[in-house]
């Protein structure tokens, strides 16, 4: 399980570093201001829990079962959470209306803070 972690945690940190370059150079001419911000609060989100992936991968001291708990809450809400909003984000370039998935995003980070309280009982209950 931690070599999947590992991996998962360096492609999410790949795609967040590839979606930040394309935020900053490519979505300038297609969306406004607000919608970029948008788009990088997105990216932000999902390369903090990237690096946690890889952290989280090396960890000796949680028990297997407390890891992969707390990184399957936190690959659901990188997907849902700045899967949401780069969708949100583009649903003006595509041209498709896709306002009616903006109930993933609150979804997505609900899942994110139950990463981190369960991560945080994992390590409170450490000797």
């Amino acid at each position: 399980m931690n070599k999947t972690i590992l991996i998962t945690g360096a492609v999410a940190a790949l795609l967040a570093v590839l979606l930040g370059a394309f935020g900053a150079h490519g979505l300038e001419k297609l969306v406004d201001s607000d919608s970029i911000d948008s788009f990088v609060t997105g990216v932000r989100y999902q390369m903090y829990h990237a690096i946690v992936c890889l952290i989280l991968g090396t960890m000796t001291i949680l028990s297997e079962t407390s890891k992969k708990r707390i990184f399957y809450f936190f690959l659901g809400g990188m997907i849902l959470f700045s899967g949401s909003i780069y969708l949100l984000v583009m649903d003006e370039v595509l041209g498709v209306s896709l306002s009616g998935i903006g109930f993933i995003t609150p979804l997505g980070g609900l899942l994110l803070i139950l990463g981190w309280i369960f991560f945080l009982i994992a390590l409170i209950k450490t000797k």
